[in-house]
This record gives C-alpha cells, structure tokens and sequence, in this order.
C-alpha cells in the first residue's frame, strides 16, 4: 500500500487540464477561464449619478440655500441640458451627469417645490457620480486565464459585452459498476440481489464535481463482458469503475484493465475505507477503480478521483481546503492508515465542533454514517485514536452544487 498523499500526489501529476472551448456566458458558471479578459472601454462607461436626485455644481450649494430647476435626466437618456450658475438638473440613478455638474443631490437631502429645489445639507464636489472609468480603464487585464468564474466574474463580463467566453472544457466521466448480484434500478429486486445504488451515486458525484458523467450501466463477473464495457469506457476523458478490485475470486477488474493495456500506478492505498484502489493510465487517459461499498467507493471518488477532475478542468486547486475542529467523542483508529470519519458541524464561540455521524457498535460501511454530515475528519496515518477535546482537520462535503460550504448550526447564537 502506498501513503494517501503519495497515491493524491501520483494522481494529480498524471492528468492535465483538457483544451478550451467557448461557451455562452451563463453556461461559464463554475468553469475555469482558459483566456485573459482586457476591458474594451471602461467602466463606468460614462460620468453618472449613483442616486435619484439633483445633479448641482457643488460650488452654488451650502446649507439651506435654493436652486433652480432647468431640466430632468431619466436613466437612458441623454445629457443634452447644462446645469447654469445657480440651477439644479433633477437626475435619476445611473443617467448621465449633465456638462458643468460635479455633484449630485439625493432626493432626501432636497425638497422639490414647483420650478425650484431647496437644498438641506453641505454638497462637495463629485459626491453620489460613478466617474468613468471608476471601475475599470480600457485595456485593463480585468480577469485571468485560470479564474474560476463565478457569479461576480459573470456579471463583470456581461457588463463588458461578453456574449461567449473561452473555458477549460469538462471532462466526460465514464461510469461502470461491476458485479452479478447488482440489479438496475427500475426492475424488481430478486432475493439474494441488491440495487446498484453506485451508478447513480458516483454520476451525481461526477456532476457536481462539474465534470459530464457517462453511465455504462452494470458488468458481469465475466471477462467479456468487463472487456466490453471497459471497452467502452475508453472512449471518455476517464474512466470510474466500482467494485471487483480486491483479491476475491471473481474479482477480474484489475486483470481485465491488464489486459487492455491499461498501465497501473498503484492498486492499494494506505487509507480507511476504501484501500483498494487502482490508478491508471491509457493513453494518457486516468483510470480509476474504486471499492464496491458504496461509502468506500463516496469516499475514495471524493477524496482521490474528484481532485483528479478538478485539475482536468483547470482548477487552481484540487485539495480540500482543511479546518480545525474540537472533536466531541471518542474516534478509534489505529496507525499506519490516513482515515475519514464523517462528522457534524455545530459553531460555539467562534470555533467548530465536530460530533461523530457513527452511532455506537454501528459499521463505519453503512450508508447512514453519511446522512446528516456536513464534513469530513481526516485523520493521519500517524494519528493514534482520539478522545473527546482533541483537535483535529477536518473538510467540508460538498453540497450538490459543489460548493465547499458546510451546514453550520446556531451561527448567530455564537456570533451573539
């Protein structure tokens, strides 16, 4: 078995970013930018008024003095009026600031009367106007190759114009789960069978990686069978199977991928659940094979092929980001094996609080351990078992959309 970190490590040096291509701009959410974005003008494009109000010359206004008003500028139109000495141009917000104004007025500091505006406080110069340019200068990098666009960056580019934008392309994921006692959902469960709840798992894990999963649906125990479908799964960007890499008799993945040509890396892990695991390549293709259990094979994608898939699209960033957190009961775990332990987060004077999802003499293999976590414990192979205080790293689980954000209880009470 080789450490966690050097089987990640090995993973990540043997993939690489896929090649760009455009897309709308809506569809660039949680894409990486594969091109740098210069400001084709600037931003504000034009001087206008950041209130509803009075565009006024600051000069003509003190506390308590009346001006005339000898024009109005709706948002969208046009600054053909020019304030003279003296006058006030009623104005709204985001409309052009009128030659010869350098303030703005809001409506509540002025009472509007007929023809004339009375002004209730100090104005100085260039108060309320967004200043062209303000923003961003035309010719200015405004984003990067490399920026994970997000909301912020797709309004940015929207207010440029930007109808497509150049991105890293998202892999297509092919998924195969392996075994005779594996029925597809949708048919009548016989005795002795179990629904193949990996599928289905291991695609919406791929989605909300930000990758395209690709299901091939169920292979035998059967050598040709596994060929074909492995086969198959050659023609994505990667490959996912589950089940059939341990050592047991009808065990064939490991041998099948041998035969296709597929070089091995590694084929065990030092890492609690989940140490069989295989890494490979062909033709320049990663090739994953996880463990059959189904938290094993949650556990193993998140933590090894979901990295994997982020570098693949261009991510800056394919680890976890690790927290501390105060542990609230006991963990076993002996030494030599990296384990994940799924926990709840709770927030109590501004630290995180960590409690087990592991109900007593329950299996750390039950599908329920993971109901109800928001992270992940992650404990080093060095780290003997832990009692209730310690401290420890943890990570959040990614909600549906991807986004490392775990659900926090009581955060006011503890802001409070």
């Amino acid at each position: 078995m080789i450490p966690f970190e050097e089987a990640r490590e090995t993973i990540l040096e043997n993939v690489a970013p896929l090649e760009p291509v455009q897309v709308s701009l809506p569809d660039s959410l949680g894409r990486v930018l594969d091109e740098d974005v210069i400001a084709p003008f600037d931003l504000p494009a034009f001087n206008n008024s950041a209130m509803d109000g009075f565009a006024v010359r600051a000069a003509d206004c003190c506390e308590f003095n009346t001006l005339t008003i000898n024009g109005y500028i709706p948002a969208g139109g046009s600054a053909t009026v020019e304030a003279a000495p003296g006058c006030a141009i009623k104005i709204m917000t985001g409309a052009p600031v009128p030659h010869g104004c350098d303030a703005v007025v809001p409506i509540e500091e002025a009472e509007e009367a007929g023809c004339e505006v009375f002004i209730r406080a100090s104005v100085y110069p260039g108060q309320h106007i967004r200043c062209a340019g303000e923003d961003v200068r035309r010719g200015e990098t405004i984003l990067r190759a490399g920026t994970l666009v997000r909301v912020p960056e797709i309004s940015l580019l929207a207010s440029l114009g930007r109808e497509f934008i150049s991105v890293i392309r998202k892999p297509r994921v092919a998924i195969l789960s392996t075994g005779d006692e594996l029925v597809e959902l949708g048919h009548a469960l016989p005795p002795d069978k179990v629904y193949d709840s990996n599928s289905a798992a291991l695609a919406a894990a791929v989605r909300a990686a930000g990758a395209v999963p690709v299901p091939l649906g169920i292979a035998r125990d059967d050598h040709k069978d596994l060929q074909q479908k492995i086969t198959a799964g050659f023609e994505a960007d990667a490959l996912v199977t589950a089940a059939g890499v341990a050592v047991g008799d009808r065990d064939f993945v490991r041998e099948v991928l041998r035969e296709l040509g597929v070089r091995q890396l590694f084929d065990e892990v030092a890492i609690k659940p989940g140490k069989s695991v295989v890494f490979g390549l062909r033709n320049g293709k990663p090739i994953f094979s996880l463990p059959g259990n189904p938290v094993a094979a949650m556990m193993t994608f998140e933590e090894l092929v979901r990295p994997a898939l982020l570098k693949m699209m261009g991510h800056k960033s394919a680890s976890y980001p690790l927290v501390t957190a105060i542990l609230q009961d006991p963990l076993r775990k002996r030494r030599g094996k990296t384990c994940f332990s799924p926990v709840r987060l709770e927030v109590v004077n501004g630290r995180y609080l960590a409690q087990s999802t592991v109900k007593a003499n329950q299996h750390t293999g039950f599908l329920t351990t993971l109901i109800g976590a928001d992270a992940m414990a992650v404990l080093p192979a060095d780290m003997p078992s832990l009692t209730a205080g310690d401290e420890i790293y943890i990570h959040a689980i990614p909600n549906p959309l991807g986004v490392l954000e775990p659900r926090v209880e009581d955060t006011m009470a503890s802001m409070r």
